[in-house]
Parts: C-alpha cells; sequence; structure tokens
C-alpha cells in the first residue's frame, strides 16, 4: 500500500512521537541506578533519580502545549509535599513544568535550524520548607530535525566557458548547494543534482554537480552560448524531497578552427600616377570566422611586377591588409600592376591543421591612371659661381626641365621673385640660362639660393620648381684696415725703444691662402722723432718709441700714419691713423690721468678752491631763476582773468544770431574781407571795444600780402609783449580766399562794408527771421540805419 505525501507526513509524526516517549521512559528514575548522594550531617543516602537527554520535534503546530517529558523522584510519595522547579534556556518562557507532576511541555514552535538544543537545570524542593531534597541536575533538550530547508545555491547563478570543439565529458564548473537540515538525522540534507535545461549539450554529476559536456564539436561559430538549469533535490531525491534550482551560463570561447578566406580572388584598383609616396592605395581583407588572436593575420606580396614598388601592411585592428606605394608612379613608364597576396593566420592550433591550410591567395592589380604633371627639373639642386667681379649680363649657367608628360609642351622658365627680392640675377624664359643682373659683392653676401620656376605652354597652371645655389668668387676689392678701434698711450717717463701698442689688421675679402698683411710708416711720418714702427710678419705690428721726454704740456695728443697694405693681386692698401695720447703714469707704468689741461690752470689754484668757485656759480644761477620765477608768478593776474580767456580763437556766443557781438578776444574785422588792412592796433590781451557807429580806416591792398602782414603783425606783438603767455599759444585765423563773384556771402562783413543789398524781404518770412530782418533791414527799427 503506498503512502501519499500527507499520510507519510503524518507517518513521520509519529516516529518522532514514539521516540519522545521513549525518552521520557529512559528519563524516570529508579532507585537501583542511582548513584549515591552524601548530604552534610547525615548517613550517606543514595542519589534518588538521574535522567538521559529529551527530545522533541520541530516545527510543531498543534494548538496546545507540547509534551516533552517527565521528571520525578523517589521522595516524591505522591502526596504533594516536593514540588519541581526549571531554570536555564528557555525556562517559562519555551518550556514549562508542572510543579506538582514534573511534567515538562513546550509552549512555542521550535526550529532546530535557529537552536539544536537547549541546557536547563531541574530541581526538586520540600514544598514546606523550600529547600532541596534533591541535588540540582542539568539536562538537555535536543530539537528534532524535520525536513523544512530546501537545498539553496549560495554562489548562484553560475558562468563558465568551455573551449568549442572540446571532447564528451570536458568539465565545465561544479556547482554547490547547501542544506540547511541536519545533516546526522535522516535523508534531509543529502542532496543530488540534475539538469533541467541544457541536454543534449551539457550534463550533471549527481552527486557532485560537475558539469561537463555532452555533445562532441560543438562550433563557437554556430552558437556560442547556452543556458543552463540545475535541480538540487535532498531526501537523495526521492518524492516529497525539497528542491533549489540555479541558473549556469556557459560560454563557449574560440579556437583557430577556422582559416582565413579572401572573398574574391582578383581586385583591381586605379591610382593616379600623382599620388605620393607612402600613399594608401587599397585595402584588402581575408575573411576568418574566428576572433582575437586567433584571427589575426599577416599579409605578404609574394608574387608580381610591384613588388619594389608596393608593400603591404596589416592593420591591427581591422585585421585588413593596407597596399601603400613605396616609389612614385610614372604612367609614361609603367602603366599597371599585379601583385600576389598571401594571408595567413598568426596563431595556428596543430589540432585543426587537418581542416586545410591556414592560408589564402588573391590577385591584385593596379592600373596607373595617367595625370597632367609639372615640368620636371633635369636635377634637384644646380651648383653655379661667378666671380664679384662679373659684369651685369655674364652668363652664369643653365637650367633645364621638360615636361614628362605625353604631350611634352614647351616649358618656360622664371625667377621666384621672393627668392631673389634684390634681383640680382635674370633668366631666360626659353633657354633657362641664367645671368646677372646687377653688380654683386661677395662680402654682402657670398652665396645666392634661387629658385627657378618652368611652367607649360600650354597649361601655366602647371608649374615645376629647381633649386639653384650660386656661389660668388672673391676678388681683392678690400683695403685692410684696423682691426678695431685702439686707444693707445705713452707715458711722459717713456724710454726709447718702450713698446706702446700692437697693432693688427683685418680685409673683408676671402683669399684662398688666407691673408698677409704688410706693415709700414707712411713717407712723412717715416723720419718722426717720436715713434717707430716695426712689422712683426705675423699679420701683427708694434709701435715703439723713439725718445723720451714726453710732456703733456708741450703736446698731449700724436697722430701716427700707418701704412697697410694686403698680399691680393692687384694689392690694395690703406692708411690708417693711431692716435697716441701722453699720460701721466705710476712706477708701473699704468696711465692715471691723460688731461692736459690740468697744467694750464695757475698754480696757486688748488682742487678745493675751483670746487668752491664752482659752487659758488651754481648758487647764483638758482637765485637768478628764482627771481625770475616770482616776477612772473606776480604778474599772472594780468594775463590770466577768470571770466574770459585769453587765447584768440575763442568766441562765445550767447544766443542763435550774436554774430560779430559776441566777439571778445579780437576784433575780426581785418579777416571779414581780403581787400582791406587795418591802420589801427590793438593789444592781443585787452578786448576790443565795438564800435557800431564810427568804423576803422582800411586801405586795400594785394590779399597774400594782407593775410601775411597780419600773421607778421600779431607775431611781432607776441614777441615784445611782457605779458604774453609763458608758453606757446596756438593762433588760429579763418581764411576764407577771395575770387569769387558773389564775394563772401558770411554775415561777418555786413556790419563793416558798404553793401548796397536790401533784405527787407526778410521780415516776409515770418517771425523766425524777425531777428535777422531787424539787423539788416532798412526799416525805421534798424538798429544800425
Amino acid at each position: 500500500m503506498k503512502l501519499g505525501k500527507v499520510e507519510f507526513c503524518h507517518f513521520l509524526q509519529i516516529v518522532a512521537l514514539f521516540l519522545c516517549l521513549s525518552g521520557m521512559n529512559q528519563a524516570e528514575l529508579s532507585r537501583s541506578r542511582s548513584k549515591p548522594y552524601f548530604q552534610s550531617g547525615r548517613t550517606r543516602t543514595k542519589r534518588s533519580w538521574v535522567w538521559n537527554q529529551f527530545f522533541v520535534l520541530e516545527e510543531y503546530m498543534g494548538t496546545d502545549p507540547l509534551y516533552v517529558g517527565k521528571l520525578h523522584s523517589d521522595v516524591d510519595k505522591g502526596d504533594g509535599s516536593i514540588k519541581y522547579i526549571l531554570s536555564g534556556e528557555g525556562a517559562s518562557s519555551i518550556f514549562i513544568i508542572d510543579e506538582n507532576t514534573g511534567d515538562i511541555h513546550a509552549t512555542k514552535r521550535l526550529d532546530r535550524e535557529e537552536q539544536a538544543y537547549y541546557t536547563l537545570r531541574a530541581q526538586a524542593l520540600d514544598r514546606l520548607t523550600n529547600k532541596p531534597v534533591e541535588p540540582e541536575s542539568e539536562f538537555v533538550i535536543k530539537i528534532q530535525d524535520i525536513n523544512d530547508n530546501e537545498p539553496k545555491f549560495l554562489d548562484g547563478p553560475y558562468t563558465a566557458g568551455v573551449p568549442e570543439m572540446s571532447p564528451v565529458g570536458t568539465s565545465v564548473v561544479q556547482v554547490t548547494a547547501t542544506d540547511a537540515d541536519d545533516p546526522t538525522y535522516g535523508n534531509s540534507a543529502r542532496v543530488v543534482y540534475s539538469i533541467l535545461q541544457g541536454q543534449p549539450y551539457f550534463s550533471v554529476e549527481p552527486k557532485t554537480g560537475v558539469i561537463k559536456t555532452a555533445l562532441p564539436n560543438m562550433d563557437r561559430e554556430a552558437k556560442d552560448q547556452y543556458l543552463l538549469v540545475i535541480q538540487a533535490k535532498d531526501m537523495v531525491g526521492q518524492n516529497g524531497g525539497l528542491s533549489g534550482t540555479t541558473s549556469v551560463t556557459v560560454t563557449l570561447t574560440d579556437v583557430n578552427d577556422n582559416p582565413p578566406r579572401f572573398p574574391r580572388r582578383s581586385y583591381q584598383y586605379n591610382v593616379p600616377e600623382s599620388l605620393p609616396v607612402a600613399s594608401v592605395v587599397a585595402r584588402i581583407k581575408a575573411a576568418d570566422a574566428d576572433v582575437g588572436p586567433n584571427a589575426e593575420m599577416e599579409y605578404k606580396i609574394v608574387d608580381g611586377d610591384g613588388l619594389g614598388v608596393f608593400k603591404i601592411s596589416v592593420d591591427k585592428d581591422t585585421q585588413e591588409g593596407i597596399i601603400t606605394i613605396q616609389k612614385e608612379l610614372d604612367f609614361e613608364a609603367k602603366t599597371s600592376y599585379t601583385l600576389r597576396i598571401e594571408a595567413a593566420n598568426m596563431h595556428v592550433d596543430p589540432r585543426f591543421l587537418s581542416l586545410g591550410p591556414f592560408s589564402d591567395m588573391t590577385t591584385v592589380k593596379i592600373i596607373v591612371e595617367d595625370v597632367d604633371e609639372p615640368p620636371v627639373f633635369t636635377s634637384r639642386l644646380y651648383s653655379m659661381v661667378v666671380s664679384e667681379a662679373a659684369k651685369v649680363g655674364t652668363i652664369i649657367g643653365t637650367v633645364a626641365a621638360h615636361d614628362p608628360d605625353a604631350s611634352n609642351s614647351p616649358v618656360r622658365y622664371s625667377i621666384d621673385r621672393n627668392t631673389d627680392l634684390e634681383r640680382y640675377f635674370n633668366i631666360d624664359a626659353n633657354s633657362g640660362v641664367i645671368t646677372t643682373a646687377k653688380t654683386l659683392d661677395r662680402e654682402t653676401n657670398a652665396v645666392h639660393n634661387i629658385t627657378v620656376l618652368a611652367m607649360e605652354s600650354q597649361n601655366p597652371a602647371q608649374i615645376g620648381r629647381g633649386y639653384v645655389a650660386i656661389t660668388i668668387l672673391d676678388i681683392n676689392d678690400n683695403a685692410p684696415e684696423f682691426a678695431m678701434e685702439y686707444e693707445t698711450t705713452v707715458c711722459e717717463n717713456a724710454q726709447p725703444g718702450q713698446v706702446i701698442q700692437k697693432i693688427s689688421a683685418i680685409d673683408k675679402d676671402d683669399p684662398p691662402n688666407g691673408h698677409q698683411f704688410y706693415f709700414s710708416l707712411t713717407a712723412e711720418a717715416a723720419n718722426n722723432h717720436n715713434f717707430t714702427l716695426q712689422d712683426n710678419k705675423d699679420n701683427t705690428a708694434t709701435v715703439l718709441t723713439r725718445r723720451n721726454g714726453f710732456r703733456r704740456q708741450e703736446q698731449s695728443v700724436f697722430y701716427l700714419p700707418i701704412y697697410i697694405v694686403d698680399s691680393g693681386s692687384p694689392s690694395l692698401s690703406s692708411t690708417n691713423t693711431l692716435t697716441i695720447r701722453v699720460c701721466d703714469c705710476d712706477a708701473e707704468g699704468i696711465a692715471q690721468t691723460c688731461n692736459a689741461e690740468a697744467y694750464i690752470l695757475p698754480a696757486g689754484l688748488s682742487t678745493g678752491a675751483l670746487i668752491a668757485i664752482l659752487a659758488c656759480v651754481l648758487t647764483l644761477l638758482v637765485l637768478v631763476l628764482l627771481i625770475v620765477t616770482m616776477r612772473r608768478r606776480k604778474k599772472e593776474p594780468l594775463i590770466f582773468d577768470e571770466e574770459r580767456d585769453i587765447r584768440e580763437n575763442i568766441v562765445r556766443y550767447d544766443d542763435e544770431g550774436g554774430g560779430e557781438e559776441d566777439t571778445e578776444a579780437f576784433d575780426m574785422a581785418a579777416l571779414r574781407n581780403l581787400n582791406i588792412i587795418r591802420d589801427t592796433k590793438t593789444r592781443r590781451d585787452v578786448t576790443p571795444e565795438i564800435q557800431f557807429l564810427s568804423r576803422p580806416t582800411f586801405k586795400s591792398i594785394p590779399d597774400n600780402v594782407i593775410f601775411r602782414e597780419f600773421i607778421w603783425e600779431r607775431l611781432k606783438e607776441a614777441d615784445v609783449d611782457p605779458c604774453a603767455p609763458p608758453y606757446d599759444s596756438l593762433q588760429t585765423y579763418a581764411f576764407e580766399g577771395n575770387g569769387s563773384v558773389a564775394e563772401s556771402l558770411s554775415s561777418l562783413d555786413s556790419i563793416s562794408s558798404n553793401s548796397d543789398q536790401n533784405y527787407d524781404y526778410l521780415s516776409d518770412w515770418g517771425p523766425r527771421f524777425k531777428r535777422l530782418a531787424d539787423m539788416y533791414g532798412t526799416g525805421p527799427d534798424c538798429l544800425y540805419s
């Protein structure tokens, strides 16, 4: 008869209850098996009660307290004189005891996984005296396990990898499940493993949990990842056991089991012949289903007519073969190239050599396209020489260039003037002959580097460049001269034959064998009695004294002309003057002072007296300056006035139509008409009074004379006026000119001229022109009538 799941659980509970009763029976006391017990002051007695450990079933779900066991002492006669007490772990809170009968009950549901056993102490007391009739004893209540915990994968979910193409039985990963139930009691913690998902590719060992491959030749390129579900079940996998699951992700790792293959057996590319060296011509790639290092390839050109013209390298990121140019292409020389290229894996796995060779071949054809190229010079650099004495138009050399295209277009030449800014050279546009255009000077520029341009006649945009280095050959065209400015001195106490100066010479020329200079005194100085010259034959000369007794008061400076000749062909010479000062020297011959004026001073005048005289002169000068400054400051109120400005070009207007009534700085009558001039003069710092009824007398003179004399008068007034401003003052005068048929149109002329023009019509223009009508009209209200 088969038991159902519910019936099986009830059966387990009955078995557990039977075991508990058996433990209780073992705990009942028996005098015959008790150990002796000694009590002080009494005769020896035997221990009256002992017990073993109790057992109680976990996870009790009943409503009544669970009976655990019974305590009983032989001293207890059943008359109620003995009471039992309980202490220790869980006493009173979990476990209670009937003090009369000694029955122990559990009042709460117990969980073995939280606490597997409890240690308690029991004692029998005399109810009247409350004294122990038995010594306190310790016992254990052990929680009996039931299968109430399922297995768990504490490290899940799992990820693992296994190489593709692995043989059957290759270990992948081990999974482990734990069960919290008691492994020492029953089969509650005995786990077995099984695979729920992932078959038929993988299997799992039931006892160890090791996952292994179950199929051979699993290909990563077909499927690279598998998801497995592993189950762990307790009770040795029997019905009624609890189970737990976990997932395992298995990835197939790559191995080099796929050789590279070119998608095409041949390729063709077109490139222009003007493509620079190192430019990329093409990119080709062999397909490889593997990844990572197993897909790394190397490319090489194994055959073809472009071995020296092209090269191939690998792009580490894309594993492409990059074809680049090594030499310049020339359509006129060769129009196409053929290359045989091989691609091979760098890391070959010997286990898969049977799958075929891990390399492949393809053909690449490169077609060179013709382009219009610029002219090409026969040489990259031309070196030419010319003498600096060459005349203008001298031929220096010739450059040549040609059109490399099949059309062979004629070429015209020119010089890039950015490289010949001074235009020293010319070039014949047709022949390429370079000639001098200016006189050359090696000392200014010894080498000229110029660029020659060659342009196609049919296509001037195509320009080739050639480089010419022109070296200027030296001629002896510079005379020698002193190497430096010499400061030569001779002591007053110098002796005859004493060396006072060593001189040398320089020459801007550059002779092939170096310089050789010859020194001598000029003819007029050769017989002087003061100094002589000695040529040292090493491009230096020495100046020596001929006598002694030099005195500054007699002659403080000597001029010695020295004649220098170089070794050029023809030789050049120059005369250089050496200035020699006579100085007072100390005992060691070191010059102290070379000033000859000190001897001119009177003998009785010391240095202190000279300083005193200079101090007095400076003091007098300071006093004079102070006096002049004070006088000028006292006169300042005569010049400056807070209410008006002294500058004659400032005119202030207080209303719209004031005109000449507002002129305060000066009388502008002389500027109103170029044909009149003033007879009277007024001070420039005094405001002229305007007389309306009387006019000054003027006389007519030429225009330019009027203006020039007016400015000149103003200038003289400013020069002689002691009260003029002590600074430069800018005077501005308006000059209208003359020659106009209508003469001046300014209103400044209306008051000082005898114009017959009638302005009465201004009164008809409205109130805006009333002021002008009053000023210039002829009515009875006119101000100037």
